[in-house]
């Protein structure tokens, strides 16, 4: 799998009749390229097998499982934090497209994120690094890991605290010093 393109399938080939199975597990070059691609700190286990089927005359669908168990640093400590991931994938490889213009200068996004053009292949390693991609956790933390506070400021400056940034804390005591003001008997 050194070259992704290579597991890639001419639309023109697939079997309207019949899914068109694929199963991959790259190999130790191969994941080390992906795990480096994606600021991975290890990549183990990758597994992607599934079938493309024939929707319609000019359509495709892509459903496979993704497999892999994931190294990643802590947010935290940057201590390493093993994540296995089991998704499964469903892509829709559409020759046309919904109609998304509209009047205004904004795009409307389409609410299923599971269509994509249909080009003149279909590549099943691309759609498994881009799921990769899609499931590994956001923030990865490792067990018993705990953000502490740190303050920082100029030499000879009051270091500005988290209660200081809250904009809405002093209001109760402005209203209430407000108050005394118009209220003369308080």
């Amino acid at each position: 799998m050194t070259n992704p393109s290579s597991h890639a399938l001419r639309v023109a080939d697939l079997s309207q009749t019949r899914p068109t199975r694929f199963d991959l597990t790259p190999d130790k070059d191969d994941i080390s390229a992906i795990a480096a691609e994606l600021g991975l700190l290890d990549l183990r286990k990758l597994r992607f097998k599934g079938q493309i089927i024939a929707e319609g005359k000019r359509d495709w669908r892509l459903e496979a499982e993704l497999g892999a168990t994931v190294v990643q640093p802590c947010v935290v400590t940057l201590a390493p934090v093993t994540t296995r991931l089991d998704e499964s994938v469903v892509r829709r490889f559409l020759a046309q497209m919904p109609d998304m213009s509209g009047d205004d200068d904004e795009i409307e996004m389409a609410e299923d994120d599971s269509i994509e053009s249909l080009g003149s292949v279909i590549d099943p390693s691309a759609v498994m690094i881009e799921a990769l991609s899609l499931a590994l956790p956001l923030y990865p933390k490792a067990e018993n890991a705990e953000m502490g506070s740190a303050t920082y400021t100029e030499p000879g400056k009051e270091a500005l605290r988290d209660e200081d940034l809250k904009p809405f804390a002093g209001l109760a005591a402005l209203r209430d010093q407000m108050a005394k003001k118009d209220d003369p008997e308080r």
